[in-house]
């Protein structure tokens, strides 16, 4: 009998691996999607503006999202009083990017640009008609991020940037990103981890938490603190100084 109940076990236990790797990388993007609000709910968002603390490796500061769906995204850093801002428009990037020891803002390179070119997007490129806008995704299987046993998927974008998702099979939530960029002229690695997931008052689901590791070389934390939506923006302010 405990040798019957020792096999069923086993085959239960293989039955729920097959059930797990049945499903597609479009169906879990779809219920990432519907997990974080629903792809209507999303396309109802024009702008998304957020505030909140950030750590650079022990030196505190404050971060300003503003973001017009399809149109722009700029991230304002203001870090013991030194300005760092990234922009990303639907044509092109810009930053101001003092580390560099230039003061002044000055066009991204598109090895800058295209990587991060989808935040323009409400919800990144999974709330877009992304098959037919040319981008490719693959299921490639599960990884450990941390205690959780994340659905791994691709990405490949039409300019033929790749980037790699991963979603907690419980929740459906993007928790890591992992991309290759460049900075300082060097391509490097970047990796994002999202958690402390909230429920904003629209109903979109968003991560107030967010680790980011540029290569080993620079360590940022950001808490979002203020959540507005469908605030007017004028475009102007993704415009290059």
């Amino acid at each position: 009998m405990k040798k019957y109940r020792f096999f069923t076990l086993i085959a239960a236990a293989l039955l729920g691996t097959a059930f797990v790797s049945a499903q597609t990388a479009d169906e879990i993007i779809a219920n990432h999607l519907n997990a974080i609000g629903g792809k209507d709910q999303i396309s109802q968002i024009t702008s998304l503006y957020m505030e909140g603390t950030m750590d650079a490796m022990g030196n505190q500061g404050a971060i300003k999202i503003t973001q017009v769906n399809g149109k722009g995204y700029k991230q304002e850093i203001d870090v013991m009083g030194t300005q760092v801002v990234f922009c990303y428009t639907d044509s092109f990037g810009w930053q101001i990017y003092p580390m560099t020891g230039n003061y002044n803002a000055e066009t991204m390179t598109d090895g800058q640009y295209q990587p991060n070119r989808d935040q323009i997007f409400i919800g990144g490129p999974f709330a877009l008609d992304y098959q037919a806008k040319g981008y490719q995704v693959e299921l490639l299987g599960q990884e450990a991020v941390g205690m959780t046993n994340a659905y791994k998927v691709k990405v490949v974008t039409p300019a033929n940037t790749e980037l790699i998702y991963y979603f907690d099979p419980e929740t459906y939530f993007l928790i890591k990103m992992v991309q290759q960029s460049e900075m300082t002229g060097q391509s490097m690695e970047v990796v994002a981890n999202y958690s402390d997931f909230q429920k904003a008052e629209n109903g979109l689901v968003l991560p107030y938490s967010v680790d980011t590791n540029y290569g080993g070389q620079v360590f940022l934390t950001v808490k979002i603190a203020k959540v507005e939506f469908n605030q007017p923006v004028d475009l102007a302010v993704f415009a290059k100084p």
